[in-house]
C-alpha cells in the first residue's frame, strides 16, 4: 500500500466557491495503483501555506503527495515555487510525459509549470487544477509511481529486473 495525501490549492475552493471535482478524480485514480489516500485538504493558493503544508506530510512519512492547482501562470499559481523550495531531487521525466500528454490535448499544456521531486522518502506530483487535465497527465504517469516509491524507500531492485517479473506476471 501506498501511504498517499490529496492537497487540492484552489482560492475558490477553499473559500466553498467551488466543488473540489480534481482532487475526487485524483482519489480515484490512484485506487488502481494500492494508493491509500489517508489525508486530503483543500488550502489557499498562499506560498506559505502550501510550502509547509508539503513539509508536514513529507516529515509525516507520507509515501507520495499529489497536489491539484496552482500550476499555471496566473499571479496567485505559486505550487510549482513551494514545491521546488523544499523538494531534494527533481524528476524531469514524469514532468515532461505529463506536458507532452497535455499537448496531445491542448496547446495551453505548454503553460504548465507542474513540479514532481522528492523530500526525504516522500514523492511529491503537482497536477493541473482542470479535472480533465489531472485525469490526462495522472493517467500517463500512474504506472511508474509504485516503482517510483519503492525506489525512493530504498528497494534495490534494478529497473530491468523489474520490467521482466512484471511482464512474465
Amino acid at each position: 500500500m501506498i501511504k498517499s495525501a490529496v492537497l487540492t490549492l484552489s482560492d475558490k475552493g477553499f473559500t466553498g466557491q467551488r466543488n473540489d471535482e480534481s482532487g475526487k478524480i485524483i482519489i480515484k485514480m490512484l485506487e488502481k495503483i494500492d494508493a491509500i489516500v489517508e489525508y486530503y485538504k483543500i488550502l489557499p493558493d498562499e506560498f506559505d501555506l502550501i510550502r509547509d503544508e508539503l513539509v508536514n506530510l513529507s516529515d509525516k512519512g507520507y509515501d507520495l503527495v499529489v497536489t491539484t492547482g496552482g500550476t499555471g501562470v496566473s499571479p496567485r499559481d505559486v505550487t510549482p515555487e513551494a514545491t521546488l523550495s523544499i523538494i531534494e531531487k527533481r524528476l524531469h521525466g514524469m514532468e515532461i510525459a505529463m506536458i507532452n500528454e497535455s499537448l496531445r490535448h491542448t496547446p495551453f499544456g505548454m503553460l504548465s509549470r507542474a513540479v514532481v521531486g522528492v523530500r526525504k522518502q516522500t514523492l511529491i506530483i503537482n497536477l493541473p487544477g482542470s479535472p480533465k487535465a489531472v485525469q490526462e497527465n495522472l493517467q500517463v504517469i500512474l504506472p511508474v509511481i509504485p516503482h517510483a516509491v519503492e525506489k525512493i524507500k530504498g528497494s534495490t531492485i534494478d529497473c530491468a529486473q523489474k520490467m521482466v517479473k512484471d511482464n512474465e506476471g
